[in-house]
């Protein structure tokens, strides 16, 4: 009989967002797929959570998914975490999933954080309707996804990390307009959470001024 496949969200930054459900799952498999067990192992050890951990990044998803279907059909529990968020969401989860579509394995995906969902919310821009993005190409393929984005009426949701984020609003400004409104999140459900808000022009100045930390979630409005 085959087992189950749970994605299991974890917090994006306060270790107090995890949910009781997501807690008791991870005590209950057999095993837990981790993108870095020893983040994870963070996690783990203040909710006294003793599951056998195992490694599952993007570097080796590829080769780890076929054993891992096999655990599976041979009855297996078994729960995938990724270092913060939801599991599939800009994070690994992508491919498993569709492996166990294809050989009939259940699963089920537990609510929980999700980094982009309260940026969206406080930003202040229209978020009846969005589209995710998540971190664009860093090389190939980034000038024909910008030139794409640019025309796209709905709001943008991005991801980006705090090296890379002037880059990311200087191109965006190039091909949007520097007018266009926007919202940058950071250090989402931390100590020092923060969200600037303004044109792309603005916040691309308040990036030069300060030297800005943590994940971040960039939402730009779509084009009028």
């Amino acid at each position: 009989m085959s087992g189950k496949l749970y994605f299991v969200p974890t917090p994006v930054g306060n270790l107090k967002d995890m949910t009781f459900r997501a807690v008791e799952v991870l005590q209950s498999v057999d095993i837990i797929l981790a993108e870095d067990t020893r983040n994870s192992g963070v996690l783990l050890k203040h909710y006294n959570i003793s599951t056998p951990m195992r490694a599952y990044h993007m570097h080796n998803e590829h080769r780890a998914t076929e054993d891992i279907v096999q655990q599976l059909q041979r009855g297996q529990q078994i729960a995938l975490i990724t270092d913060a968020g939801t599991p599939g969401i800009s994070d690994p989860g992508f491919l498993l999933a569709k492996a166990c579509v294809e050989h009939k394995i259940s699963m089920e995906c537990l609510p929980g954080a999700t980094a982009f969902v309260p940026a969206l919310v406080v930003s202040g821009l229209p978020n009846n309707e969005f589209t995710f993005v998540g971190f664009l190409p860093v090389k190939k393929g980034r000038k024909a996804k910008l030139e794409l984005l640019a025309n796209e009426k709905n709001t943008l949701v991005f991801y980006e990390s705090p090296h890379k984020i002037g880059k990311t609003l200087h191109d965006l400004a190039n091909y949007f307009g520097k007018e266009r409104n926007a919202s940058l999140s950071r250090e989402i459900s931390k100590k020092f959470e923060e969200t600037l808000r303004g044109t792309l022009a603005e916040l691309i100045l308040i990036t030069e001024q300060r030297s800005l930390k943590g994940e971040m979630v960039l939402i730009v409005e779509g084009k009028k």
